[in-house]
């Protein structure tokens, strides 16, 4: 299945149907009086995250969702059938997004969760609302509210516990395939990953979710090699993996390029917790290894580890402390809703 985490659709409601304007008309009943039926209500649109999808592909082949229109009303105090309405599905951590591709309307982080995007338009009332004590004949009904149309978007933003960042051919397809089932495609050239790739992680019993994104180069927050939608991934990531390439000769000056697109992009994105880890040091001899870990170790203000995906050298050590983030944030949020008195969401 294709990857596919932008699409543009057209969304409208459906119109209320009329109201009807009748009088009852049967033998030996000379002022039998008003009898239209009020116009049934039109469809609504909504958007739900359901299970099983990673992917926007769908809405490639259709971007037109329109519901039904209600229907009119008719003689006898018969009120018109209400339009069906329509639901489009997505996978969780979709944002809809207003045509200005800013604004959000919703952003679906949970299973189950759903909302209403346009509401269908009311039916107009029949002649028979109309009647009273001064007006026993009135020949008058409403019609249906109209129609509302627009173009939104779905940007998809993977939900993933841990996120891994580096430039291109950084070795981050080699960790993710080494440390969980997923099998993105690895060759020793760079933009070998073309699009996100997800797997489950394991380590001391516990498991988490990894996103590996393509690799990301200067000016990725202004969307060079669509950069700003691939940091889009990992925006909701509880830590950050940077994976910094052991055989560049710039080992320092390939880490700040992705510190100053993580900072440029926004978003506290630079601010999320972070591992820097020296990778495929099993390439380099002792004292290229000392020299490269000194050298970035003066670039970066926290500790940085050692890890080989190939030889897997250092790479349980990395998952850790990984999961320790992990856990920390997890154990934060559950405080912070303890503390607000928010209670929790259930599909």
């Amino acid at each position: 299945m294709k990857f596919l985490d932008l699409a543009k659709v057209t969304i409208r409601s459906g119109a209320g149907g009329n109201g009807c304007i009748s009088f009852r008309r049967e033998a030996h009943v000379e002022y039998g009086g008003p009898d239209g039926g009020d116009g049934g209500r039109g469809g609504d649109i909504w958007v739900e995250a359901v299970d099983g999808l990673n992917t926007l592909i769908d809405f490639r082949y259709q971007q037109h969702f329109f519901a039904a229109n209600g229907k009119s009303g008719m003689g006898k105090a018969r009120s018109g059938r209400d339009g069906d309405s329509i639901t489009l599905h997505v996978p969780v951590g979709t944002e809809v997004l207003d045509e200005d591709e800013e604004t959000v309307i919703a952003d679906l982080t949970r299973l189950g969760q759903r909302v209403l995007l346009l509401q269908g338009g009311n039916g107009g009332f029949g002649n028979l609302h109309f009647k009273s004590s001064t007006n026993r004949a009135p020949r008058r009904a409403n019609s249906g509210q109209p129609i509302i149309e627009r173009d939104v978007w779905l940007r998809l933003k993977l939900i993933a516990d841990a996120g891994l960042l580096g430039l291109p051919n950084a070795g981050k397809s080699t960790f993710l395939a080494a440390t969980s089932n997923a099998r993105p495609k690895i060759a020793d050239y760079p933009f070998t990953t073309l699009h996100p790739n997800l797997g489950v992680v394991g380590v001391d019993g516990a498991e988490f979710v990894v996103a590996d994104i393509p690799g990301l180069i200067a000016g990725a927050h202004e969307g060079k090699g669509i950069g700003d939608r691939f940091l889009g991934h990992v925006e909701r990531c509880a830590v950050l993996l940077h994976l910094v390439d052991a055989t560049s000769e710039t080992v320092a000056e390939d880490y700040h390029t992705i510190i100053h697109e993580l900072v440029e992009y926004g978003g506290a994105l630079a601010d999320k917790p972070r591992v820097t880890v020296l990778n495929k040091v099993d390439a380099l001899t002792d004292d290229e290894r000392v020299a490269k870990l000194a050298e970035l170790q003066a670039a970066c203000s926290d500790k940085v580890l050692e890890m080989s995906g190939v030889s897997h050298e250092g790479v349980v050590d990395v998952l850790r402390i990984l999961r320790r983030e992990i856990t920390a944030r997890n154990e934060a949020e559950v405080l912070a809703e303890s503390d607000q008195g928010i209670e929790k969401w259930q599909p």
